[in-house]
């Protein structure tokens, strides 16, 4: 059986370049939809935080802005099934990354505030992009990268094709004009290829080896789709 880690935000909240502390969190269809795609191909998951502290559903995720209301209630239906498991989840200290076939790390703008500064998760990133082992990363995801380093102090995702939610995109909220750092523009200065949808807010995937990225909530799916179609 494929064994996959889900590496989840604990933060919940985002602090923004004035000080500002917004809530925030994961995004709830980039857990639920990958999550129940990968269940229904057979595959276990594990979900981790840091700490293995609960996370928090970012709201706004759950509003009407986020999706169609038929989505919205498909979503919320899938998170109460699998609340268990996000009330307990795994400390990522404690999780041996080897056990596992795949990594997917889902987005919100809580990797931000936590996962883009935690060694724990960065040491993870870099021994599994090393490993040659499927790595998804979605959305704001990309951001658990900024952790990652190689034994020289080199950042491990240099060169590498990715995506991630785009500037554009991030502009379209209101309070994202008010971010410390924009995700495109620091994986471009990090020495990532960047790469985004011509159209904001469409499904894109990029694979880059055995790194996966996508772009925006709506690249959830087409993401999971894609890595149970190439592992199997």
């Amino acid at each position: 059986m494929t064994k996959v880690l889900i590496v989840v935000s604990a933060a919940d909240r985002w602090t923004l370049r004035n000080g500002v502390v917004h809530p925030s969190g994961f995004w709830g269809e980039e857990l639920a939809m990958p999550h129940k795609i990968f269940t229904e191909a057979g595959w276990e998951t594990t979900i981790a935080t840091p700490g293995g502290k609960p996370p928090t559903l970012d709201r706004l995720s759950m509003s009407w802005t986020a999706g169609r209301p038929s989505r919205l209630r498909e979503v919320a239906r899938y998170l109460d099934s699998i609340k268990t498991q996000t009330a307990a989840p795994r400390s990522l200290d404690d999780v041996d990354p080897d056990a596992f076939d795949v990594v997917f790390y889902p987005g919100g703008h809580g990797p931000m505030e936590d996962l883009a500064v935690d060694p724990v998760s960065g040491a993870l990133l870099t021994r599994v992009l090393a490993s040659g082992k499927p790595l998804a990363l979605l959305c704001h995801a990309p951001a658990a990268a900024f952790a990652a380093h190689d034994a020289d102090g080199s950042w491990p995702f240099t060169g590498y094709r990715m995506t991630g939610l785009s500037n554009v995109e991030e502009r379209f909220n209101s309070f994202g004009r008010k971010a410390r750092w924009l995700l495109e523009d620091r994986l471009r200065d990090s020495g990532a290829h960047y790469t985004k949808s011509r159209v904001p807010l469409r499904p894109f995937v990029v694979v880059d080896r055995n790194l996966y990225t996508g772009q925006n909530p709506a690249s959830s799916e087409p993401l999971a789709k894609r890595l149970v179609a190439d592992v199997g």
